[in-house]
């Protein structure tokens, strides 16, 4: 029991050199002119091991000094804690052990160095470990210093051991322990001032992907992790010389002497560096914890499984169809089996538009493969390209996690060059919220709550995308935002009106804010300033919900009620000068019907039944009841589209003409067979056509042009076949399309904004215009369809539309006597239909 007390009182001054000596060395390690980084830190750790083992002696028998936590990792910065742990045996005697442990810590105390200290034996350790997760997390990074290296390896390998025996009971506890720090702190990646430490994405994240990987569960994405971690150090080692303080804050007075410390060109130079390393982090930490989700839940489930399965069979992985090359997999976005995406350029956009819209994650390794081989796209972008792009952005809250998955390996910059410019940089003003990158995508988000309001919700949701695209440039971020939105708009593929539309809202995307706020609004010339800057009423509507959605993603100090008024009262005054450039609209102008049409109406009518023709391109041939020639042409247009898209503003897929003799239940009918045909509705047409002659009558002309949800378009006759089927009430279409609804299991999906159903003013004087926008879904137009034949309303002419993952359609209706509904009774009609569109559970 005197072991102890033999050492101590042996030991010479080589042995244990003076506290002097270790700091003058400190300093001029530290003052020297090395920069931060991992050279220096393990240098000062090295130099710190050495000083300490010098006090604790050599030949201690039963004892051993251990470094946890940062400084077992070998990561000293200037100002660390020096935290030790005092490991025995039990041997010696308790005195002993105090007297070792003063011969330590008092000269680390003289020195004025922060110590965290600890004097256990093994099981002391374990057991503390096992009660207390922040000491288990610092021993899983023990490191030998002095003494009994056997005592400091048995230690190792029981806290390991025990690590991943509990692994499954602890790592819940870590990840709820970094979300309530989160909580706490912020994320790095935005904030002015950020901890580099406890932040979310900071070095306490990047220390719990360490205790991850130990556990053999999971594993954290690899590439660039490391050179993050370094990064956080490095400033972190600059502010403590900066400062003389043991601080993680990056306060805003100290960012440029950091930054001169590290020799970057100024404090936005080096909070960019902060945020890029921060995502990095923080994209890792996402990833591994669905990982660890995933796994844990698996094991849970495995008993079970093969209790109900049998000894030695597994059971099968289901891969439920999203898009095309797109499945779900585990509560993940996966590329399918035959997925190509070094043929298919669209591919990571349908991808991500899929995970959004499915409110899933993109699976690292699809976001990896489509990253490393997906061609780039061709300039127009192909129409399936911008409208899963718009999808993507009307995705609403889910659109940010599938971003970030996106950028985290450089699809964005991929697909939009000028994104670089502004990717993790700053915004030096208290009322942003965000990095002028997230603030965009969070005001595609606020945009996408907005879709409802407008009738161009792909304008709006692109304009909130690049509305301030312009602060990456010098000058005035509106004026080099529209030069910049006019060039990406084109080569997105909207036409020529359209881009000037975006330009636009660009240009003036603070003018209704800045004008209601600072103007006079009873002031002629203020409005007529903002109308003629404006333009039209369209762009009004969409500029209005472009101001509301920017300042709601700006900050809650942006936006309020006060403000919102005083914007509405200016947009009203300015609607008002602009309607009197707009005249009665009437009735949609139609087109003298081609002669395919009339073909297909007259056969209608001599037939008495639907006549349908499938086509790829409008020149093409068509089908008629009994031909396949022209289905199969639009089959090849079809799989030629999914590979390479269609070139310029044209819309997505194939078209179908139909021609019904004019009766009830017609646009239900035709809805509802292509919606049991997995066929998506781009853009629907519908207009009565009186035709004189032998044939004498009136048919329904349907113009739609559709696509295969997933793989072929199906055969005409088929088609038809269901067709008449439904129109002579044999086929029961809202049964058939509840069953396969009820056969897919259930996803979270997208909180949509709910339907809006309006009755256009002043829309027409031959018919009631009742105008629909909802969120897409398969079967919608058979819904609506389904609501006004039983409102008692004939649907006279419709024109439907997609715009990404909205519909936005507009019924011409009237009552039995064909004319216009009474405004009670159109009112009525808006209202059951809004009601019938709403989901169940609403």
């Amino acid at each position: 029991m005197t072991r102890v007390n033999d050492v101590r009182t042996e030991a010479t001054d080589d042995d244990n050199p003076e506290p002097g000596g270790y700091a003058a060395a400190r300093l001029r390690l530290l003052q020297g002119e090395a920069r931060p980084g991992p050279s220096r830190r393990s240098a000062l750790a090295e130099l710190t091991d050495d000083w300490l083992a010098g006090l604790f002696g050599k030949d201690v028998p039963g004892a051993s000094l251990v470094a946890v936590g940062g400084y077992g990792r070998g990561e000293l910065s200037p100002r660390s804690d020096l935290d030790l742990l005092l490991l025995h045996d039990g041997s010696a005697g308790a005195d002993e052990i105090a007297a070792l442990a003063d011969r330590v810590w008092y000269p680390v105390w003289d020195l004025g160095l922060a110590l965290d200290h600890s004097v256990r034996t093994p099981s002391q350790a374990r057991k503390t470990a096992g009660d207390d997760l922040k000491v288990q997390l610092g021993l899983l990074d023990a490191r030998h210093i002095a003494g009994d290296l056997g005592l400091t390896a048995g230690l190792r390998t029981a806290v390991l051991a025990d690590w991943r025996n509990q692994a499954p009971k602890r790592l819940p506890e870590l990840r709820e322990l970094c979300e309530e720090r989160a909580e706490r702190q912020g994320e790095l990646q935005f904030l002015l001032e950020p901890d580099l430490k406890e932040a979310r994405g900071g070095l306490r994240d990047a220390t719990a992907l360490r205790a991850v990987a130990a556990s053999w569960l999971a594993d954290a994405p690899r590439e660039g992790l490391a050179d993050a971690r370094r990064r956080l150090l490095d400033v972190r080692d600059a502010l403590h010389l900066a400062t003389g303080r043991a601080t993680d804050r990056l306060a805003l007075q100290e960012q440029d002497q950091v930054a001169a410390e590290l020799g970057l060109l100024d404090a936005d130079t080096l909070l960019r560096q902060v945020y890029e390393a921060a995502r990095t982090v923080s994209y890792a930490s996402d990833v591994t914890w669905r990982e660890v989700g995933r796994v844990l839940k698996s094991r849970a489930a495995r008993p079970k499984l093969r209790s109900l399965l049998g000894a030695g069979r597994q059971a099968p992985v289901e891969r439920s169809p999203l898009a095309e090359g797109v499945v779900e997999m585990d509560g993940e976005v996966v590329l399918a089996r035959a997925a190509k995406p070094e043929k298919d350029p669209v591919l990571p956009l349908r991808a991500a538009a899929a995970a959004a819209q499915a409110g899933l994650p993109l699976s690292l390794h699809a976001v990896r493969r489509m990253a490393a081989a997906a061609r780039p796209l061709p300039t127009p972008w192909p129409a399936e390209a911008r409208e899963q792009l718009v999808t993507l952005l009307g995705a609403g809250r889910p659109t940010v996690e599938v971003w970030e998955a996106l950028e985290a390996e450089g699809l964005v910059t991929r697909f939009l060059p000028d994104w670089e410019r502004v990717r993790c940089r700053p915004q030096r003003n208290a009322v942003h919220t965000w990095t002028v990158d997230r603030h965009l995508v969070e005001t595609a988000v606020r945009a996408a709550g907005l879709t409802r309001h407008v009738h161009r919700p792909d304008l709006l949701l692109v304009a909130a995308l690049l509305h301030d695209i312009g602060k990456g440039w010098p000058g005035d971020h509106s004026v080099a935002g529209e030069i910049i939105a006019r060039d990406v708009a084109s080569r997105i593929g909207f036409d020529r009106a359209d881009v000037t539309v975006i330009a636009t809202l660009v240009r003036h995307h603070l003018l209704l804010v800045e004008t209601a706020t600072r103007r006079d609004l009873d002031d002629p010339a203020t409005v007529r300033a903002v109308a003629d800057a404006v333009g039209s009423a369209g762009t009004l509507e969409l500029l209005h919900a472009l101001t509301e959605a920017d300042a709601l993603a700006t900050g809650p100090a942006a936006w309020s009620s006060w403000r919102g008024s005083l914007v509405a009262d200016l947009v009203q005054r300015v609607g008002a000068a602009l309607s009197g450039d707009t005249d009665d609209l009437g009735t949609p102008d139609a087109a003298e019907p081609t002669a395919e049409q009339e073909r297909l109406a007259v056969e209608a009518l001599r037939t008495g039944g639907p006549v349908l023709s499938l086509r790829a391109r409008p020149e093409s041939a068509g089908v008629g009841a009994d031909g396949e020639e022209g289905a199969q042409a639009a089959q090849a247009a079809q799989g030629a589209q999914g590979a390479h898209g269609a070139a310029g503003p044209e819309p997505l897929g194939v078209e179908l003409l139909i021609a019904v003799p004019d009766q009830p239940g017609v646009l239900p009918a035709v809805a509802g067979v292509l919606a049991m045909h997995r066929l998506t509705v781009r853009t629907a047409e519908l207009r009565a056509l009186e035709l004189p002659g032998a044939v004498e009558g009136t048919a329904l002309l349907l113009d739609w042009r559709v696509a295969a949800e997933y793989g072929s378009l199906p055969q005409a006759a088929r088609l038809r076949a269901d067709l008449v089927r439904a129109l002579d009430g044999s086929l029961d279409i809202a049964a058939r399309l509840a069953e396969r609804d009820a056969a897919y299991p259930r996803r979270r999906g997208v909180v949509a904004p709910p339907p809006r159903v309006t009755v256009a003013a002043a829309g027409s004087r031959l018919a009631t215009v009742i105008e629909v926008r909802a969120h897409d879904a398969p079967g919608l137009l058979h819904r609506i369809g389904r609501a006004l034949d039983e409102a008692g309303v004939r649907v006279r002419s419709a024109h439907a539309s997609t715009l990404g993952a909205d519909a936005v359609d507009a019924f011409y209706v009237t009552g039995e006597d064909g004319k216009p509904l009474p405004h009670e009774a159109a009112a009525s009609v808006a209202r059951s239909l809004e009601q019938a569109l709403k989901p169940a559970s609403a």
